[in-house]
């Protein structure tokens, strides 16, 4: 019988502009993580990076200069890496500073912004998205850290979502991409010294789900991956589900009751030493008259999970940075 967990309410915030769209939960060590509110509201032109403690169960957020797709920590406490409106750049939540890294990110298309991205070293990869969610003119970048080189990979996206790349043994990386719309996770053989992807492969085929994928992680061995799943209609829960990579087969759900548009699952390992999947959940383009059938919608959720430890989260080195001048 398949397993089918149902996640425990974690953190709903009493701010209607953190429920509308959160995303990118990232473990931070010590039982906490940071996450991202993308934007503050159907019209909102900005964002926030947050930083969750599940021992004490609080938030603390910090506003940011527009809409974050993506946050990392970097080596330097309380500065993170940002993917912001059109820009890569330093964030540091003390002094609320920002500090450009790399700009020019779909500078020949209009109405897109920074989306979904993961790191790999010095190096980060990230996709964008089209704001009206229809045409194939989004992004996905390579950043390479040892010369500053911005590097587009593919410029056809819709919607660039979850993403992390693997080390295939003899020096080859795979990535893994998940462009929403395509329902498809797929599969490239990703050359950071050359810039360049090849041999796209479709890893898992998700197109018989009336949910859309988004958000993603990797279970520790790497072996299967978690995918966090949008459901733009009325339901009674969000889905959350474990698929292996070798097959396909569906492994695990995991079950968000009230709140149906799933965006990003984590796992971390909790103040206790266990392993906990965060489920985030999101508002953004729900009608009014559903919210009184989706009332957590816009929360974040915890559930067990029956990994003995949690996948790495490293740091993104920022020394020897090549800022522009």
């Amino acid at each position: 019988m398949l397993p089918t967990i149902r996640a425990e309410l974690l953190y709903l915030p009493d701010n209607e502009s953190l429920r509308f769209l959160p995303e990118g939960p990232y473990a931070l060590g010590n039982g906490k993580f940071s996450w991202v509110g993308i934007q503050h509201g159907p019209s909102a032109t900005n964002g926030s990076i947050n930083m969750f403690d599940l021992k004490s169960r609080t938030n603390q957020s910090y506003e940011l200069p527009g809409r974050p797709g993506f946050a990392r920590p970097t080596s330097v406490e309380g500065t993170f890496i940002v993917g912001c409106e059109r820009e890569l750049g330093l964030f540091d939540i003390h002094s609320r500073t920002w500090k450009p890294l790399a700009s020019g990110v779909d500078s020949d298309v209009s109405n897109t912004i920074i989306n979904d991205g993961t790191t790999y070293g010095d190096n980060i990869i990230f996709g964008s998205k089209d704001l009206e969610f229809k045409t194939k003119k989004a992004g996905l970048y390579l950043y390479r850290g040892h010369d500053g080189a911005l590097i587009r990979l593919r410029s056809d996206q819709i919607c660039s979502n979850g993403k992390d790349v693997v080390d295939s043994g003899g020096g080859g990386l795979h990535l893994y991409d998940i462009d929403t719309p395509t329902k498809r996770l797929v599969r490239y053989r990703l050359d950071i010294k050359g810039g360049t992807l090849i041999d796209c492969e479709t890893a898992i085929d998700l197109t018989d789900l009336e949910s859309f994928p988004d958000g993603m992680c990797l279970t520790p061995d790497e072996q299967s991956t978690i995918i966090s799943f949008y459901n733009p209609n009325p339901a009674a829960f969000g889905e959350t589900r474990q698929y292996s990579l070798n097959n396909g087969e569906l492994e695990r759900i995991w079950l968000t009751a009230s709140s149906p548009q799933v965006t990003c699952p984590m796992l971390i390992e909790d103040h206790e030493g266990s392993v906990k999947l965060v489920i985030t959940t999101a508002v953004e383009h729900m009608p009014a008259a559903r919210r009184s059938d989706s009332p957590l919608a816009g929360a974040l959720f915890i559930a067990d999970t029956d990994f003995t430890t949690a996948p790495s989260a490293p740091q993104f080195p920022i020394a020897g940075l090549k800022f522009p001048k």
